[in-house]
């Protein structure tokens, strides 16, 4: 079963909003889910393998470790539903779908993706290979659709919300939305939280800057998305790639560098914009975290930290959280 709230129209009509609301900006930015196009979910694939690129083997690592603790909590709390926020292929998620399978706790998967395509093709992926699981994917916008998540098959869900993408939202956004999840959750469901660690930034610069240039190209990518969803006229490689670490927030920021002064026509907006010289145009921020940060940032929500645990390396953590 899909359900849709979320529509090609739906997304258009928020590309041009943020579009005209970003490169009219001082200074300019672009918000990082416009990467995701078939080609960027493609780039972000090859850097999950890149050597430099820590934070999928690690997280991995933690699940493939914790899933039966995750499991065992799950099913002495009653739950028998897991939701995925931002669900893509769920290949991760096998391991916690395989450890509550195991259990006899897990009776329905909700995946949540905004691509319909990608998120059909994932549940019946899922749906042959755990026969009697009931899948029932929601095509929608984490940041918007929470109140639209299904109830539990009959005891309680558990919310796993994975790959750090937790720290593509600025700390205003992060307080709206973890505020956002604990409404619509009952107390007693749980919160399963991926978050990428303060670390050296030897480790952290390289993950978003790799030898190869994959994350360059992925970066870019936002420009080629406009160009053929908006009729713009970016000239793609005159851009630079650019990743650095910002010690007072603890993130690292990635932005578009403007290789000479140049004049950018966007025709589905009739919008002419204009970059200097080495203007920068921002297009993600991810967030590094610290274990008191997020409990912190969890308690002011309604939320109670239940268990910390990190790969080997204490680079990434996954943390288990209770609706209070």
């Amino acid at each position: 079963m899909i359900e849709v709230h979320l529509t090609d129209a739906d997304a258009a009509a928020s590309l041009r909003a943020d579009v005209l609301a970003g490169l009219t900006a001082r200074p300019k930015w672009l918000p990082p889910k416009w990467f995701y196009d078939a080609r960027g979910s493609e780039l972000f694939e090859q850097i999950t393998t890149l050597p430099e690129y820590y934070p999928t083997r690690a997280e991995r690592e933690v699940l493939a470790a914790r899933a039966p603790d995750l499991a065992a909590a799950a099913r002495a709390g009653g739950v028998d539903t897991l939701v995925e926020l931002g669900s893509g292929s769920s290949e991760k998620t096998r391991l916690l779908l395989d450890a509550m399978w195991a259990a006899e706790t897990l009776h329905r998967f909700v995946p949540l993706d905004v691509s319909e395509s990608a998120l059909a093709e994932s549940a019946a992926a899922i749906a042959a290979d755990y026969p009697g699981l009931a899948v029932h994917g929601v095509v929608a916008d984490f940041t918007r659709h929470l109140d639209l998540l299904p109830a539990a098959a009959a005891g309680r869900r558990a919310v796993a919300f994975l790959g750090g993408t937790i720290g593509n939202l600025l700390p205003d956004e992060r307080a709206e939305f973890f505020a956002g999840l604990r409404k619509v959750l009952d107390a007693g469901e749980l919160l399963l939280l991926g978050t990428d660690l303060v670390k050296d930034p030897a480790v952290l610069v390289p993950a978003y800057d790799d030898a190869a240039g994959v994350t360059a190209e992925f970066n870019r990518n936002v420009l080629r998305v406009l160009n053929r969803e908006l009729g713009a006229d970016f000239e793609v490689d005159a851009f630079e790639h650019v990743a650095l670490w910002d010690v007072e927030h603890e993130w690292i920021e990635m932005r578009l560098r403007a290789s000479r002064a140049m004049r950018v026509h966007v025709a589905e907006l009739d919008l002419d914009v204009h970059f200097d010289a080495g203007e920068e145009l921002h297009t993600e921020v991810s967030a590094k975290f610290r274990r008191e940060g997020v409990a912190a940032e969890l308690a002011e929500a309604g939320f109670q930290l239940l268990h910390w645990w990190t790969d080997a390396e204490g680079r990434f953590a996954v943390s288990l959280a209770v609706a209070a």
